[in-house]
């Protein structure tokens, strides 16, 4: 506990059972400052008998406050353990050290082990040790103070100190025999205890001089001479002034432990005394070093940890790229360095700069976190605007390579910028990894875009390719001329050719070499064989249908491409080939693909003359005998791969006996309307009947000449007759056939004859009355609707009773025209009649 609350700040440092009092040590540490001080201080110690007076002088010595003996109460124990307290007025700051006198009765004769281990501990930390002795011990053999010189030597031997530590004798109560005389005395015993002292055997020959400065003064006796002793007191207090200068009685600072490492190091040596284990003080420095260097560099990376400062930047670095990150965050570092080199300068070199080191590492690696984020957020950055400049350059039309180079260029000219302006002094960190990164992503998206252009680009040649080949294509199928495939190749050259120029133009911007330039128009070409391939395969599976468009075309047209109408002049057989033929053309170009010149193929022949050339027996037998030479008894065509074998042989001979399966009936439907034309024009009896009739009649041709009214009466018939005849159209009706003429009549007959009679009762009354004129003008218009009307419904029997018999649809088309025409001719007569 503290003994005194003023300046001195005295604290008992262990007490009388060796308790070290590290709490009270450091609060007199904070009390006097004496962390600030550094390796500018001293530390005195005293040792002497009990009771001769060394708090005494302390006090008067260092304005100190330790408890003194109260000489009115007896000779007693006054110091209990070792106190300490700080030397007021002097300069440097100087630490006191009291310790509780020797050879006392309160620990008996033979407990001397306290007094071994706090000479020890006083010798360890102490510059100066003051000896307190009496002037009347000098020269005597059993002196007092020999067994405290005994003990000071004997532990000295246990102390391996690289420095001197000074000894000084304080003679008290000295007498008339001058100092001058009393010292040489002294020394003398001094080196006479010393040679005595047992020595390991490197210090065998050791002399005094090599471990302590002896150092002797005298004063006068405190109780007799107290004027005078002050006096002497304050000249030695002089001394004390300054006193860790060279020459100083703490001259020698080797060893010295900083002021801030003072509490550790006090602590250390008081726990390897109390051990009792030899005290090494050059490893002990070096553990005091270690310890403290160790607590400071931790105490320093704790406020940089808290540093608000650096918890800014780490704040803003999470956000995105911090300019001037790099110098922000070394002056954080160094500042913090800085004071650790403050805090430890004063210990061990190869401790402090260890330890610093460590510091610097632990430091760099804390931020290393931030400064990664800081490089990742300029990778990214650098990415993004790599992707939006070159989008920009790629929009404005500029070539795809020469910008890509470009902007590459530029981006990592302002990455290592950024990357530079990040960079901490005190790190060697490389930003090389984030580079490669940076650029294998920039490598990457160029690669990304450019295959996506280069695919937009082939995309869309392949849909102009597919715009200018399908339809054309599908057209010459459809036409299925004499040079077909010729025509097909020379368009899909033609095509191709100015599709491949127009890709090597676009695709020049991305310098692209020669090899993967060639892969892509070869690739082009191939797309555009291909759909060609498979609009051939395409119009493959449709071929029937065009055979059968095709010979209903040629079969039903003339060579004007007028329809053609069955008067039975034509050559139903010949015009029958030729659709045949031109079905087989349409048979032949489909059978395979033609797509190369140097490849002819005579498939067309072998068709003709397999399918067209063959007799008709020959071909109508083929389901039962195949002959061994049938060129279509095959799977494949000679001179054609199989590859490009769209209609094998044997398909094609299947296709063709279902094509005139299908094809006939169109030919029985036009070789019918033959027949029924030549009926419909022959309606005469035979020659030979007409004889007949004018050789068997000739009896009643005479009648009629012998009585006029018969020649009236047949010609009355003859005329109404002819008015029938004409108003029902009755050659027209049975131009079809016997039923659906007659069908037709009895429909008509009814309307027929009352429309004559109608007409008869109107010019009869017309005659009889005199608007009859302009009755019969108004009326005339309505009989001749009524007529036209009637025909109508006469010719809409007419129709629909001959597609009841069978005739196709593109029959009547063709015989259609004609029954019309005679409608129209037959009106004016029926208006004339």
């Amino acid at each position: 506990m503290d003994a005194a609350t003023d300046d001195c700040c005295s604290t008992q440092l262990i007490d009388g059972d060796g308790g070290f009092n590290v709490s009270g040590l450091d609060h007199f540490i904070r009390n006097v400052k004496l962390a600030a001080c550094g390796l500018s201080y001293a530390v005195v110690a005293i040792m002497g008998p009990q009771s001769s007076g060394k708090s005494t002088l302390m006090n008067h010595l260092f304005h100190t406050s330790f408890r003194e003996m109260d000489a009115f109460k007896g000779r007693s124990q006054t110091t209990k353990g070792i106190w300490i307290a700080k030397c007021v007025g002097i300069e440097p700051c100087t630490i006191a050290m009291d310790l509780e006198g020797t050879d006392g009765r309160e620990r008996g004769e033979d407990d001397t082990a306290f007094e071994k281990q706090s000479a020890l501990f006083a010798l360890a930390i102490s510059d100066i040790v003051l000896i307190n002795m009496w002037c009347h011990d000098i020269g005597r053999e059993q002196a007092a103070n020999k067994p405290l010189l005994k003990t000071v030597f004997q532990v000295m031997m246990r102390l391996f100190s690289p420095r001197k530590t000074t000894l000084l004798f304080v003679i008290r109560d000295k007498t008339r025999t001058p100092l001058e005389n009393l010292e040489p005395i002294l020394r003398e015993d001094i080196q006479k205890i010393w040679d005595a002292v047992p020595k390991p055997q490197a210090h065998k020959h050791t002399p005094l001089s090599e471990f302590f400065n002896v150092e002797v003064t005298a004063l006068s006796s405190y109780e007799d001479k107290e004027e005078k002793f002050k006096e002497e007191v304050a000249q030695l207090r002089q001394r004390f002034f300054h006193s860790i200068a060279p020459g100083g009685l703490a001259g020698d600072r080797r060893g010295v432990v900083p002021a801030s490492a003072f509490s550790i190091s006090a602590q250390q040596i008081w726990k390897v005394i109390r051990e009792n284990k030899d005290l090494d003080l050059p490893a002990h420095k070096v553990m005091v070093a270690t310890v403290r260097c160790e607590e400071i560099a931790d105490e320093k990376l704790s406020c940089l940890r808290s540093d608000e400062g650096w918890l800014e930047l780490e704040e803003a670095v999470q956000s995105g790229p911090v300019r001037g990150f790099g110098e922000k965050l070394s002056s954080i570092i160094d500042a913090y360095l800085s004071q650790y080199d403050e805090e430890a300068i004063f210990f061990d070199e190869s401790v402090r700069n260890a330890k610093r080191k460590q510091l610097e590492s632990k430091a760099l690696d804390f931020v290393y976190p931030a400064y990664t984020t800081l490089l990742g957020h300029l990778r990214s950055k650098a990415v993004d605007d790599f992707k939006a400049k070159l989008e920009q350059s790629l929009n404005n039309g500029e070539g795809f390579a020469s910008s890509v180079r470009m902007w590459t260029e530029s981006i990592m000219l302002e990455f290592e910028k950024g990357s530079a302006d990040a960079a901490v002094r005190q790190a060697s960190w490389s930003a090389s990894k984030v580079r490669d990164k940076l650029h294998r992503d920039i490598e990457s998206h160029a690669s990304t875009v450019r295959d996506t252009k280069l695919s937009e680009i082939t995309t869309k040649f392949e849909k102009q390719l597919a715009k200018a080949l399908i339809e054309p294509v599908e057209s010459l199928f459809e036409a299925g001329g004499k040079d077909t495939w010729v025509s097909i190749r020379k368009l899909l050259k033609r095509e191709t050719e100015a599709a491949v120029s127009e890709l090597s133009a676009c695709i020049s911007g991305f310098e692209l070499d020669e090899e993967t330039v060639e892969r892509m128009q070869q690739s082009l070409r191939d797309y555009a064989k291909q759909i060609v391939e498979n609009k051939a395969k395409e119009e493959s599976g449709k071929i029937l249908i065009r055979m059968k468009d095709r010979f209903s075309t040629v079969f039903n047209h003339d060579a004007d491409s007028l329809p053609r109408v069955w008067t039975g002049k034509e050559d139903i057989r010949a015009i029958t080939r030729d659709a045949r033929s031109a079905s087989l053309k349409l048979l032949s170009d489909m059978a395979a693909i033609r797509l190369e010149d140097e490849k002819p193929d005579h498939i067309e022949n072998v068709l003709q003359s397999s399918l067209i050339d063959r007799p008709a027996g020959a071909i109508s037998s083929q389901n039962r005998i195949e002959g061994p030479t049938d060129p279509l008894a095959s799977s494949t065509w000679e001179e054609v791969h199989p590859k490009d074998t769209l209609i094998t042989p044997v398909h094609c001979k299947s296709l063709w006996r279902q094509f005139q399966g299908e094809t006939e009936y169109t030919v029985t439907q036009a070789i019918s309307a033959q027949e029924a034309y030549k009926r419909s024009n022959n309606w005469l009896p035979p020659p030979w009947a007409i004889m007949a009739m004018v050789i068997l009649g000739f009896n009643e041709f005479m009648l009629l000449l012998k009585n006029p009214l018969y020649l009236m009466i047949i010609f009355v018939a003859y005329l109404i007759g002819k008015a029938l005849w004409v108003q029902m159209d009755i050659a027209g009706e049975f131009r079809h056939g016997a039923l659906p003429g007659l069908l037709s009549l009895s429909s008509k007959f009814v309307p027929t004859i009352m429309n004559i009679l109608k007409r008869l009762a109107e010019e009869a009354q017309a005659n009889s009355t005199p608007g009859g004129s302009e009755s019969q003008n108004a009326d005339a218009p309505v009989s001749r609707n009524q007529m036209q009307n009637s025909d109508r419904v006469s010719s809409t029997l007419s129709n629909s009773s001959v597609s009841s018999v069978g005739s196709s649809g593109i029959d009547q088309e063709y015989s259609s025209p004609n029954l019309s025409q005679r409608r129209r001719t037959n009106l004016p007569e029926a208006e004339f009649s």
